[in-house]
């Protein structure tokens, strides 16, 4: 990560980035549209792809919404007190929230050693960070992969709840870790592995999107809004003095009315 000056705090997105919960995720959402699609009688199999298009970096309730109208399947939104069932989208986004708590309880979870090791340098550093996630398990996953004490701020689906954020694609919530930051959107990096997270930063007019290729495909990632795209967040520390700074991106962004894809 650059140690220009004009870098004054990094965000991150949790699953995916900096711990491997997509996996748990994952296994949550495809045992929640099993159950589903074999109770509304939906014939065509959830994928992998259904995940990565519908379901990544949106709120819970979004996903589920996504994923049903890819099957031309219409329930009432309901509430979010809704039990965990079937009956609306929000009892089925609740149900999905018991299964990965249980996934999650049974299996634990690590940060990534490529990520840890970042955190490191920009703690050594005195950079500050912040996790921006649309997960309303967030505190739940980085204290059990003992990150919880590294993050100041921590902007999450339940925090965009309560303050009435728009959730990704949309930039309010990492803008708002930048305010609580108070930190120039145009001096910040944004750290993301979904489409709809690297494309909330690039809306948000953040001064560097890094894409995390966790199965995208960095072409995508920089279609959506990416200025760089690694595989793991070390190459983000060997890569100290390649990476253009914010302030470099942001000066070419308003010179040329886009952002650099190469």
């Amino acid at each position: 990560m650059t140690t220009n000056q004009q870098c004054q705090a990094v965000l991150f997105d949790l699953d995916g980035v900096l711990t491997p919960t997509a996996l748990v995720h994952e296994r949550a959402w495809s045992q929640l549209f099993e159950r589903a699609f074999a109770h509304l009688g939906v014939e065509r199999t959830y994928t992998t792809d259904d995940y990565l298009r519908f379901v990544d970096g949106r709120p819970r309730y979004a996903g589920v919404a996504a994923v049903l109208a890819s099957r031309g399947v219409t329930l009432d939104e309901g509430a979010p007190t809704d039990a965990p069932g079937f009956s609306t989208v929000c009892a089925l986004g609740n149900l999905k929230n018991e299964l990965f708590t249980e996934v999650l309880a049974r299996d634990g979870v690590e940060a990534y050693p490529g990520s840890r090791a970042l955190l490191d340098a920009l703690q050594r550093r005195g950079t500050p960070v912040a996790v921006v996630s649309s997960s309303r398990n967030a505190r739940r996953v980085l204290e059990a992969a003992g990150l919880l004490q590294r993050f100041p701020v921590i902007v999450d689906g339940a925090y965009a709840a309560e303050h009435g954020l728009a959730g990704k694609p949309a930039p309010d919530t990492y803008l708002e870790a930048a305010r609580r930051l108070q930190v120039d959107p145009r001096h910040a990096v944004v750290v993301e592995d979904a489409l709809s997270g690297v494309a909330s930063g690039r809306a948000g007019g953040f001064g560097l999107v890094v894409g995390v290729d966790r199965g995208a495909g960095a072409a995508a990632l920089r279609e959506h809004g990416a200025d760089v795209v690694v595989t793991d967040l070390a190459e983000l520390i060997e890569a100290d003095d390649e990476l253009p700074t914010p302030a470099e991106s942001s000066a070419e962004q308003s010179e040329t009315g886009e952002r650099k894809h190469a």
